[in-house]
């Protein structure tokens, strides 16, 4: 009896301790992993953060230096607004919960303490009046702070100006929690420009996590945003009003600058064309650009400077006066079957049509004053993309090879527009090695390096594919 009695107890116990280890596991999973939000769970985040308690000490830092700072700026009236894209897209993910959030209502901190040593914040700095009353109190607060400056890119024009420095990060540190706070400028094309985080030789390069930052690595360009205030984690913050939008700018943001001071290197070597007839023609070809931009955003097609137009943007940042035409690519799988009627819409008739979609489509279309729009269109192979071209008197075809390249945002002609980030490789591909000479004399036929025969349409093809006005 007595010996029964030890194995019902023995079996009793180890029931018991099964049951609550498993309301461990459950209240783990189900309690703690929702108050980290998308922080990952079990092994994973003990491994990352180590014991319970370090976890807890890791949020409450979190939570402590988000509330501090967004105490400081609602405080000083700095109007800053958020851009971290881990946290917008946890707020995207559950907008209705958010909306129906009222100020102070919840203490959880279901956002703000995603597992990660920073967030983001950006601040358009015209609206900014005083920065250094600010920068104070956040040190008074407990804050250590770094102020990351560098020449501000829309004085490099200006040869007296050049060199002027302004502020592009501040990175604000409490405990082991970083606000990073992204400057944002405006530009002459109605858009919001950021700089690259470039460290300087005196700054301690553990400061904070630097290389985990996800702005900063390189300028960046946004359409300006409309912002709305919201509750998040009882907190009363700004955020994107359209933020998928935002969200899918973010990794598409890149941004380079026009190269002023090699274009002021070309202009010492070969004289600006100054005359009315060059000067009228820029004017023309700017207008004819901003009508063909405002088309294709209508449209939702993404293009980019090519040709003589992306030549004259990164060797002389302008308008080369003798091209007479405004050239842009676009990619073939963007083409839109209503593309040639919203040009003509828009007051641009079209010139002429070569090709098919399938194969060397190109259209023309005609602006004033006999200033052309040359629309080409690219195809991807495995390892280059081409352009193709057609003769209208013999059908002959023409293929433009180029290397693979991605888009980088820049400004031209006061305007936010794409170009290649590979500018030297699409250029010269385009124009050779001797691309900083100007030609006035190009056949399109033979001049470009790149170019090489296609064939011919069979003239049974010549009235799908050959269209002239």
């Amino acid at each position: 009896m007595s010996r029964i009695n030890k194995n019902v107890i023995l079996a009793l116990l180890t029931l018991t301790s099964s049951a609550f280890l498993l309301f461990q596991l459950y209240y783990y999973k189900h309690y703690l992993s929702a108050k980290v939000g998308a922080a990952p769970s079990g092994g994973a985040l003990n491994k990352t953060y180590g014991t319970d308690k370090g976890i807890a000490a890791q949020l409450t830092h979190r939570s402590r230096a988000v509330k501090k700072f967004i105490m400081l700026t609602t405080s000083q009236n700095v109007p800053v607004f958020l851009i971290d894209p881990l946290v917008l897209e946890l707020i995207n993910k559950n907008f209705e919960q958010v909306k129906n959030t009222s100020h102070g209502s919840t203490s959880e901190c279901n956002f703000f303490c995603v597992p990660r040593d920073f967030t983001a914040f950006a601040l358009q700095y015209h609206l900014w009046k005083n920065e250094e009353g600010w920068f104070r109190i956040a040190e008074n607060m407990g804050f250590q702070c770094l102020k990351i400056e560098n020449k501000d890119p829309r004085l490099d024009g200006i040869d007296s100006l050049s060199g002027t420095e302004i502020p592009l990060h501040y990175l604000c540190k409490l405990a082991t929690h970083t606000i990073h706070l992204v400057v944002f400028h405006e530009r002459s094309g109605n858009y919001l420009w950021h700089g690259h985080l470039r460290l300087k030789a005196h700054v301690d390069r553990k400061f904070v996590p630097f290389r985990k930052l996800q702005f900063g690595r390189y300028p960046g360009a946004f359409d300006r945003p409309e912002l709305q205030e919201i509750t998040v984690d009882g907190l009363d913050v700004l955020i994107p009003k359209d933020l998928m939008h935002f969200l899918e700018e973010i990794p598409h943001s890149r941004f380079i600058e026009c190269r002023y001071k090699e274009a002021r290197a070309f202009f010492q070597q070969y004289l600006d064309d100054n005359t009315v007839e060059a000067m009228m023609f820029r004017k023309s070809a700017k207008e004819l650009l901003q009508l063909a931009a405002k088309t294709l955003k209508k449209l939702g097609v993404q293009f980019w400077l090519s040709s003589g137009t992306c030549l004259g943007w990164y060797r002389q940042c302008g308008i080369i006066p003798y091209s007479k035409d405004v050239d842009l690519g676009i990619f073939i799988q963007d083409y839109k079957s209503n593309m040639i009627s919203a040009f003509q819409d828009a007051g641009l008739p079209l010139k002429h049509k070569f090709g098919k979609v399938e194969d060397s489509l190109e259209l023309s279309f005609q602006g004033k004053d006999d200033v052309k729009l040359d629309i080409f269109f690219f195809y991807e192979e495995t390892d280059h993309v081409w352009n193709g071209g057609t003769q209208a008197k013999t059908g002959k075809k023409f293929k433009y090879l180029f290397p693979k390249f991605t888009l980088c945002w820049t400004e031209f002609v006061d305007m936010k527009v794409h170009v290649p980030c590979e500018t030297i490789e699409y250029i010269e591909a385009n124009y050779g090695k001797t691309w900083k000479i100007p030609v006035k004399t190009w056949d399109w036929k033979r001049s470009p390096p790149n170019v090489q025969p296609n064939g011919i349409w069979p003239i049974s093809e010549w009235d799908e594919v050959i269209q002239l006005y």
